[in-house]
C-alpha cells in the first residue's frame, strides 16, 4: 500500500495535465498518480502548433503515430512561413521567409553559414541554401512517406493538432498506464503549518492528499498562484500581444491543399496564425490591446480569412504574458499556463509542458524533501522562460516595418531585454556560434536563431574563408539544390499522405516493418 508521499495529484486536465500524467506514469515507478479535472472548464484550443520535440515525447510514451494523428485531428508541420514580418506590404508585394525544422547541412563538418553570408549561394535564402525543407514546403509535400518508420522521415517535423482532441487522446494513454481519473470541482486548498499544501478539497470526492501536487489549472493557477500566493511576473513591456480572436474555418473543398507548415502573417497590431489541420483550418489574430481594440481585431481577422468567415462565430481570448516568480514551491509545482505563457508564436506552450514533465520525472524522489528539486527546477525553468522571451522578441525587434505604432514600439531598444541586445551586438560582428547558448536553458538551437535572424534581414560579416573552402561550399550549395528537387519528387503531397494516415487501421509501424522486410 502506498503512502501519501508516494502519490502525485494533478489538478486540471487539458494538454498540460494529461501530457504530464502520461509522461510521469511512463517514467516514474512505484508512484500513484491521480488527475482530477472539472467538466465545466473548456480547453482553450488556440495553441494547436507544436515543435519537433513532441515527436520524441510521444515516441517515449509508446503511442502509435498514425493513431495519435487520427484521434487528434493532426496534420504535419515542417516549420513556419513568416509573411510581412520584415517589411510592410509595398504596392501589393508581400515578403516572407521560412523557419524550417531541418537543421542546416554540414557536409563533412563544413559550416556553410560563412559562405552563405559571403554570397556563395547566390540569391538563395539561408533556409533554402542550407536545407531541403523550404522547397519541400513550397511544393506542399509531406515530410515523410507512408513507408517510413514511426516518428521519423526524411524531413524533420512536428504537428498541427486539435488541442481538445489531443487532450482526450493523452487521457486514454495516461489511464492505460494506470493514472486514476476523477471528475470533480476543487472548492478549496488547505495549507499546513509550514505553508505547504495539506489537501485539495473537492465537492465530489472530499479531501485529496498527495506528496506532490501539480497545478495544471491554466491561467487561474489555483494552487501555485491563489493558494500559495506566488506572484506573477508580467512581461507585457517586452511582449506586447495580450489578446487573441480565433475562428475555425472549413476547407473550401475536400481536395483543397493542406500546407505542411504554419503561416504567420504580420498585421497592423499583431499577427495571424493560420494552422492547417486534417479537417479544418485554425486561424487567429494575436494582438496588443494597447495598439488596437476588440472590434478592429475581429475585422482584421475576418478580412484575412475572407468570405469563408462571414457566418462563422469567433472567440475572443485574453492572455497573461509572463510567468510565476517560482514554479515549484514546497510540495506544489505548476505546469502549463498555471506557471506561465509567452504568446503562441513558435509554439512554446507545449514545449514548456514537455520540459516541465521531463524535469519533474528526473527530479522527483518519493519520500524525500522537495526543496533541492524545487531549487533546480526553478532555476532551469526561469532561465528557459528568459531565453524564450529573447527568441520571440527577436522576431519583432528586427522588423523594418514603421507603418504602425505597434511595429515602431517593438523595434525600439527600450522594449528589448538587455540579453537580446547584447547578443545582437555580438552577432553584428560575427555569426551566432554554439558557445553563445547554454543548451540546458534553451528551447531553440543556434540554427533556429539563424533562420529567424537572417530571414528577417539581419546580417553578420562572413569572416575569413579560404578560396578552397569557398569553392567546396558552392559545390555543396548546388548539391543541396539538386537534393531538394529530388526530395520534392520523392515525397507525397501532404493531403495525399494524410488520406493514407486517416484510413482506419493504418500504422507507420506496420508499413515500416513491411518495407524493411521487402528490402532484406
Amino acid at each position: 500500500m502506498s503512502s501519501a508521499s508516494d502519490e502525485i495529484l494533478i489538478v486540471g486536465g487539458g494538454t498540460a495535465g494529461w501530457l504530464t500524467a502520461a509522461y510521469l506514469a511512463k517514467h516514474l515507478r512505484g508512484v500513484r498518480i491521480t488527475l482530477i479535472e472539472s467538466s465545466e472548464i473548456p480547453t482553450i484550443g488556440v495553441g494547436e502548433g507544436t515543435f519537433p520535440t513532441i515527436a520524441k515525447t510521444l515516441a517515449s510514451l509508446g503511442v502509435d503515430e498514425a493513431a495519435f494523428m487520427r484521434e487528434s485531428g493532426a496534420a504535419f508541420k515542417q516549420g513556419i512561413r513568416f509573411v510581412d514580418w520584415g517589411r510592410a506590404v509595398e504596392n501589393g508585394r508581400h515578403s516572407h521567409y521560412y523557419h524550417p525544422f531541418a537543421l542546416p547541412r554540414e557536409p563533412d563538418g563544413l559550416d556553410l553559414l560563412p559562405h552563405w553570408l559571403g554570397g556563395e549561394a547566390g540569391g538563395a535564402s539561408y533556409a533554402d541554401a542550407v536545407t531541403l525543407q523550404e522547397r519541400v514546403c513550397d511544393a506542399g509535400r509531406a515530410p515523410k512517406r507512408a513507408s517510413d518508420a514511426e516518428f521519423r522521415g526524411p524531413m524533420n517535423y512536428a504537428y498541427h493538432l486539435d488541442a481538445a482532441r489531443f487532450g482526450n487522446f493523452l487521457s486514454g494513454v495516461a489511464r492505460a498506464s494506470g493514472v486514476v481519473h476523477l471528475t470533480g470541482t476543487v472548492d478549496d486548498v488547505e495549507l499546513d503549518e509550514q505553508g505547504a499544501i495539506a489537501s485539495v478539497v473537492t465537492r465530489e470526492h472530499g479531501k485529496l492528499t498527495a506528496g506532490l501536487y501539480i497545478d495544471c489549472t491554466g491561467f487561474r493557477s489555483a494552487l501555485l498562484g491563489r493558494a500559495l500566493g506566488v506572484p506573477f511576473q508580467d512581461k507585457k513591456d517586452v511582449l506586447f500581444v495580450d489578446r487573441a480572436v480565433a475562428v475555425q474555418v472549413p476547407y473550401a473543398s475536400e481536395w483543397a491543399a493542406i500546407p505542411p507548415y504554419t503561416i504567420s502573417t504580420a498585421h497592423e497590431a499583431g499577427w495571424t496564425w493560420d494552422i492547417a489541420l486534417a479537417e479544418r483550418r485554425g486561424i487567429g489574430y494575436v494582438y496588443s490591446s494597447r495598439h488596437t481594440d476588440e472590434t478592429r481585431a475581429e475585422a482584421v481577422l475576418r478580412d484575412y480569412v475572407g468570405g469563408a468567415a462571414d457566418d462563422l462565430p469567433v472567440r475572443h481570448l485574453k492572455m497573461q504574458v509572463g510567468w510565476r516568480e517560482r514554479h515549484w514551491v514546497k510540495n506544489c509545482v505548476a505546469v502549463g499556463l498555471s506557471g506561465g505563457f509567452l504568446e503562441p508564436l513558435e509554439s512554446t506552450g507545449i514545449i514548456l509542458i514537455e520540459a516541465a514533465a521531463h524535469m519533474i520525472a528526473s527530479f522527483h524522489q518519493p519520500g524525500s524533501g522537495p526543496e533541492p528539486a524545487a531549487r533546480q527546477f526553478n532555476a532551469l525553468m526561469t532561465k528557459r522562460y528568459e531565453r524564450i522571451v529573447d527568441f520571440i522578441k527577436m522576431h519583432y525587434f528586427l522588423t523594418r516595418r514603421t507603418d504602425t505604432a505597434f511595429w515602431r514600439d517593438n523595434a525600439h531598444p527600450s522594449s528589448a531585454p538587455e540579453s537580446l541586445l547584447a547578443h545582437l551586438d555580438m552577432w553584428r560582428h560575427r555569426p551566432p556560434a554554439r558557445l553563445d547558448f547554454v543548451m540546458d536553458y534553451e528551447s531553440f538551437a543556434p540554427a533556429n536563431y539563424q533562420f529567424v535572424l537572417f530571414g528577417m534581414g539581419f546580417r553578420s560579416p562572413p569572416g575569413r574563408t579560404e578560396d578552397r573552402q569557398a569553392a567546396r561550399a558552392r559545390q555543396e550549395f548546388a548539391r543541396i539544390r539538386d537534393a531538394a528537387r529530388r526530395a520534392v519528387a520523392a515525397l507525397p503531397p501532404h493531403r495525399e499522405l494524410l488520406e493514407r494516415v486517416y484510413q482506419a487501421g493504418f500504422s507507420f509501424s506496420d508499413m515500416g516493418r513491411l518495407t524493411g522486410a521487402s528490402r532484406k
